[in-house]
C-alpha cells in the first residue's frame, strides 16, 4: 500500500479510521498554529504556513494530506481564526484565495512523490519540494488575473496584469519558499534517518 511508504505510517501506522482522523485533525491544527508565526526575511516576513502544508502532504501522503487541507479549509470556512494572522473564512474573497485552494493539491502532489518513491534523500526531497511549491503560484495568480474579476470581486488587486501579479503575489517570496522547502525536506528525511537508526 502506498500509504506504508509514508512517514507518519511509520511513526504511529494508519490501520484505523480513527488514527486516520486524528493524523488529519493534528495536521490542520499544526498548520493553523504555524500559520501565525511570521519570520523577518528579506524581501518580505514570511509566515511558516507553506512549510506546515509541505510538511503534512510529505508526512501524511497525498490522500491524508489532502484530507489535511480540506479540514483546514473548511475550519477556516467556518469561521476559525486558522488562515493567516488570524484571518477566517473572508479570506476565501482576498488575493491569497488562489494560495489557499492550491493548498490542497500542495499537501496531496506531496504526499504522492513520498508514495511513488520519488523523494528518497535529502537532495530529491528538496528538489520536489522546490517545485511543488513554485506549482502553488499557478492558483495563486489564477484568482487574482481572472477568476476573482469573473466572481464580480472589485478590488485594487483583482485583474492585475501578469507584470503587477509577478511583483506583487510571486517574486517577494520566492527565496523564503526556497528556504520552507528546503526546511520541510530536512525535518522529514531527518524523520526517517531518526527511525532508521532506531530500527538498527
Amino acid at each position: 500500500m502506498a500509504q506504508e511508504n509514508t512517514l507518519s505510517h511509520a511513526i504511529v501506522g494508519q490501520d484505523t479510521l480513527l488514527k486516520q482522523a486524528g493524523l488529519v485533525l493534528g495536521g490542520s491544527l499544526f498548520i493553523a498554529l504555524a500559520s501565525q508565526i511570521s519570520v523577518p526575511m528579506i524581501p518580505v516576513p514570511m509566515t511558516l504556513q507553506t512549510l506546515a502544508v509541505l510538511m503534512v502532504g510529505l508526512t501524511l501522503g497525498s490522500r491524508l494530506g489532502a484530507a489535511t487541507l480540506v479540514t483546514y479549509l473548511a475550519q477556516g470556512a467556518m469561521g476559525l481564526p486558522v488562515f493567516t494572522f488570524g484571518m477566517n473564512g473572508a479570506a476565501f474573497f482576498g488575493p491569497t484565495a488562489g494560495f489557499l485552494i492550491g493548498f490542497v493539491a500542495m499537501a496531496w502532489l506531496a504526499g504522492l512523490v513520498v508514495e511513488k518513491g520519488w523523494a528518497k534523500g535529502p537532495i530529491t526531497t528538496v528538489l520536489a519540494a522546490v517545485v511543488i511549491s513554485a506549482l502553488l503560484y499557478i492558483p495563486g495568480a489564477i484568482w487574482p488575473m481572472f477568476i476573482a474579476g469573473a466572481m464580480g470581486i472589485e478590488a485594487g488587486w483583482v485583474g492585475l496584469s501578469a507584470s503587477g501579479i509577478w511583483a506583487g503575489f510571486i517574486a517577494p517570496f520566492l527565496i523564503g519558499d526556497v528556504v520552507k522547502s528546503v526546511i520541510a525536506a530536512m525535518i522529514v528525511t531527518g524523520g526517517w534517518a531518526a527511525i532508521r537508526s532506531i530500527k538498527r
